[in-house]
């Protein structure tokens, strides 16, 4: 009796870990996902397209025409301390002119945007909750799946500053970060959650090919702080340069220092994201599908960049950009987690 109630006990513990890593993968998948959505509203211009929040236009659900937005809900007094923070005329701001900037597709597209916050956040809940199963184990669990949950709140609020402040461009990459740095630790999350991660053999050791991993991440980490000062760079180019062929951008980009070492920094990361795919094969870590993936994400973001230098900034390769860089942070830090050896917490 007692045998069966401790196998029991112990086939509901493996279930319960076994549904918590798809969450916390699933978690990760949603993350992604609003990453490319968000790309998709930088892209479009779309930022401001609900410009109260949390309500959009004043409304839970967004209106489709301008008839239907009451301006009486409308906090005028908000409008204009931004107007005051871009050297506009406070005065100047009226209910009326605020109507003006009402843009259908973009508060769509931006309402979009926090939908798909909304399973991310229920995930990443369901993800905290399920953890605390895990505290005799594996301690590191409910820890990082708090700052997890931590760091999801930290970037609603942060996302709310971003349109009280009019598209500031530092909060933007701040957002940006936030949202990798979770990514990160869902990754961590869906790998560990059970008593045997996966793992690579002791031979991914040898020739520094884990130094090589964490280069090759850094690198693309801070290639990734320097994207996002470029897509700034070219948010304010949007309104400078409305009427311009997106080709003329790069001309302008091509003045910032910051778009010089983001374009260089990317041929860094060719040359040793070669290297260490060339060891991997050579050292058979048995992750051949991640280093595929690794080097395939790498070979397209150059593509990519080559499209966004040559032939101009087009929206479509900005959205991939973006995108394609979270997924390419996610297989490299699962083969650097899998690479690892010794005693886990």
């Amino acid at each position: 009796m007692t045998a069966g109630l401790a196998d029991r006990l112990a086939w509901l513990y493996e279930s319960l870990v076994t549904r918590f890593q798809k969450v916390a993968a699933a978690a990760s998948v949603a993350l992604i996902l609003l990453i490319f959505v968000g790309a998709i509203v930088r892209a479009t211009g779309s930022g401001m397209g609900c410009p109260d929040w949390p309500t959009c236009w004043g409304c839970l659900i967004p209106p489709t025409s301008a008839d239907q937005i009451d301006v009486n809900k409308l906090d005028i007094e908000k409008y204009r301390k931004r107007a005051a923070r871009h050297g506009i005329d406070p005065a100047s701001i009226t209910r009326e002119s605020v109507l003006k900037e009402f843009n259908p597709t973009h508060t769509w597209v931006e309402y979009l945007n926090r939908l798909t916050s909304l399973p991310l956040g229920l995930l990443t809940l369901a993800t905290f909750i399920m953890a605390q199963w895990q505290w005799r184990k594996r301690p590191s669990i409910p820890i990082t799946a708090a700052l997890a949950l931590f760091l999801l709140a930290a970037n609603a609020w942060m996302g709310a500053q971003i349109v009280f402040s009019g598209l500031k461009p530092g909060i933007i990459t701040i957002h940006m970060a936030m949202a990798i740095l979770q990514l990160c630790l869902l990754i961590f999350l869906a790998w560990r959650g059970c008593d045997k991660p996966w793992r690579m053999p002791a031979s991914c050791r040898e020739g520094g090919l884990q130094k090589l991993a964490l280069l090759l991440l850094a690198l693309i980490l801070v290639e990734g702080v320097l994207g996002s000062q470029v897509r700034e760079k070219t948010d304010a180019l949007k309104d400078t340069h409305e009427y311009a062929p997106r080709s003329e951008w790069v001309g302008e980009l091509e003045q910032s220092v910051t778009y010089l070492i983001h374009r260089s920094g990317s041929w860094a990361i060719l040359v040793v994201a070669g290297m260490f795919y060339m060891r991997c094969k050579k050292n058979r870590t048995g992750a051949v599908k991640l280093e595929c993936l690794v080097f395939g994400i790498v070979l397209s973001q150059m593509f990519l960049g080559l499209i966004l230098s040559q032939v101009g900034i087009l929206p479509i390769a900005q959205v991939l950009h973006i995108g394609l860089s979270s997924i390419l942070v996610s297989a490299l830090l699962l083969w650097l987690l899998g690479s690892r050896q010794g005693k886990l917490a």
